[in-house]
């Protein structure tokens, strides 16, 4: 048996925010693949189902992030795991958004979810950190990461959480290269327009007729360079 964990703060006030999108991934992960209706225990709510043939128990703390420990560890305890078989989905703002992470151990990185986790269950765990950039300035994380995501994000975003969701079962088997490969070859195919990609453009031949050197050239497809979808897609793909 695993454990998913995805973390947040209960309430209606937070579902939207950008500190709340482990909870989205962990309801993304329920709908796609068909599991029980939530119900509560372990301080928490909980859903069932499988991936890759693995049973897995789906965790949604009610605790507040800052506490979400208490109900991650009771859970663990009560099925006698080790931290190796949970899964941690979690906002990261030293990601550039949209991108995903994932890595076993390691530090909190400043997120007192993942500060609480280590707390009470330890530290070797794995952590699927799910990028929702940085504001820039330090004064201003708490109000980004309690923020709710921009309606421009939800181009972006809604893709994001449906290969999660679709790409869960890599995480089951342990296979977290492949996990992270798909996501990204997902954002690729769905956001970049077409006939815009990474790679180098053909040559020209070296000799043309004088009827296709008269022929007006067609212009390549071109990223938006301006708004949120253009900076996102810049850091997804390009210099971050």
């Amino acid at each position: 048996m695993l454990v998913f964990a995805g973390l947040g703060n209960p309430g209606a006030q937070y579902q939207n925010n950008r500190h709340n999108v482990g909870f989205m991934a962990a309801d993304a992960i329920a709908r796609r693949h068909s599991f029980s209706p939530w119900s509560r225990k372990f301080q928490g709510l909980i859903s069932e189902g499988s991936l890759g043939g693995e049973k897995i128990l789906l965790i949604k703390p009610q605790t507040f992030m800052n506490l979400s420990g208490q109900s991650v560890g009771e859970a663990l305890r009560f099925y006698k795991l080790d931290p190796s078989a949970l899964t941690v989905f979690y906002d990261e703002i030293d990601l550039a958004a949209g991108k995903v992470r994932v890595k076993v151990g390691g530090g909190s990185g400043g997120h007192n979810g993942i500060r609480s986790l280590d707390q009470h269950v330890g530290k070797e765990y794995r952590r699927v950190r799910i990028g929702v950039g940085h504001p820039g300035v330090k004064e201003m994380v708490h109000g980004h990461v309690l923020g709710d995501f921009a309606k421009a994000d939800r181009e972006w975003l809604d893709v994001l959480l449906d290969a999660i969701a679709d790409d869960a079962g890599l995480l089951a088997k342990g296979d977290d290269n492949s996990f992270m490969n798909r996501i990204t070859l997902t954002l690729r195919e769905k956001l970049v327009p077409t006939g815009d990609d990474d790679r180098p453009r053909p040559k020209a031949p070296k000799q043309q007729s004088h009827i296709r050197q008269a022929r007006p050239q067609q212009q390549p497809a071109k990223l938006p360079e301006t708004g949120p979808m253009a900076a996102m897609l810049k850091k997804l793909f390009g210099k971050d």
